[in-house]
């Protein structure tokens, strides 16, 4: 049994993403301040527009970012203890860089956010098949699984540089660049129902593995000797988090960061034991991807791209992460 100490640390950690979202709904350019919004969410006589923008505008979107933000953290946590490799996140398999191409494939020739969307995560899924066929003729280990990743990456980003290269400079380049810095401003209720499914569906496989994650840290004989069928486990753990991230992609865009420096701050919290980390992971990124989503439609007249933001945070923090590490293994001083 826990003691007391860390159960209330858990259960402030998985309390903090909706006391964000709740606060969250109350920011925006919208309406007369705070107090006003928190009383449109209760009064359905006043405030009838402002109500409407929360429940319509601010609602979907915050909690796209919460899923958003669970799914690259989760995926991020789960990848970094598969390769055995605390610099891994969500790109090191190629679905940021397929879902990236298909994404700018659908800008350059029809435009719609719906084929945006479906072709960011069908070439999503298409890099990881990629990546799972090659693997799993080598022998799926970790580090087959990461060369043959970061070929898929380099290929899709080279299609991905074509696009650019043949986008219209005064129409279609500007969007393909905007879409890459990423962002939520797109989330509205009709389209995120395939976000929430698939989401689940990963995420909760994630969850219920969770207690096997443990074992696909140590060596592919150790992991034999306990009973694991190793390789069928890994290849289900890399498509259930390469699902997360395909998923996120194809609704926000490029968001970089959450996926490697979120599990780090996890694991300070909660400890390696990924049946901790992970739900801790989620709860996690997903709070810290509201914060930050709430400021880039707040802060300035303009929305900032998520992946700005995240960018200009995720360095500072990885690079405080990296300096405690040092300083713990004596590397530094």
């Amino acid at each position: 049994m826990r003691p007391p100490r860390r159960r209330n640390v858990s259960l402030l950690l998985y309390a903090l993403p909706v006391a964000l979202a709740f606060v969250a709904l109350l920011f925006g350019r919208y309406g007369g301040g705070v107090g006003e919004a928190f009383r449109s969410l209760f009064s359905s006589g006043t405030g009838d527009l402002l109500r409407s923008l929360i429940f319509h505008v601010r609602l979907p979107r915050t909690l796209a970012a919460l899923v958003v933000g669970a799914d690259l953290a989760a995926a991020g946590a789960v990848l970094q203890g598969l390769f055995r490799n605390p610099l891994v996140d969500s790109r090191i398999l190629g679905v940021s860089s397929g879902a990236a191409f298909g994404a700018c494939l659908a800008i350059l020739v029809s435009g719609s956010a719906v084929a945006v969307q479906t072709g960011a995560f069908f070439f999503a899924l298409i890099a990881v098949a990629i990546v799972l066929a090659v693997g799993w003729r080598l022998g799926a280990t970790p580090l087959v699984l990461l060369l043959v990743g970061i070929a898929a990456s380099a290929l899709f980003d080279a299609l991905l540089g074509l696009v650019k290269y043949v986008a219209d400079p005064l129409s279609k380049l500007p969007a393909i660049t905007y879409w890459l810095l990423g962002g939520l401003g797109g989330a509205q209720w009709s389209n995120l129902a395939p976000l929430l499914v698939l989401s689940t569906l990963g995420l909760g496989f994630l969850i219920l593995a969770r207690w096997r994650l443990n074992v696909l840290t140590l060596s592919d004989d150790e992991a034999a000797s306990l009973g694991v069928r190793v390789r069928p486990l890994r290849v289900a753990v890399v498509v259930a988090a390469s699902l997360l991230v395909a998923t996120s992609v194809s609704q926000a865009g490029m968001i970089g960061w959450i996926g490697l420096v979120v599990p780090h701050i996890a694991r300070a919290w909660v400890g390696p034991d990924h049946v901790r980390l992970v739900p801790a992971s989620a709860a996690l990124g997903a709070a810290i991807l509201v914060v930050l989503d709430t400021v880039a439609r707040t802060a300035l007249p303009g929305e900032i791209p998520l992946g700005i933001l995240t960018g200009l945070l995720g360095v500072p923090a990885f690079l405080i992460l990296l300096v405690g590490y040092l300083r713990a293994k004596g590397a530094a001083r």
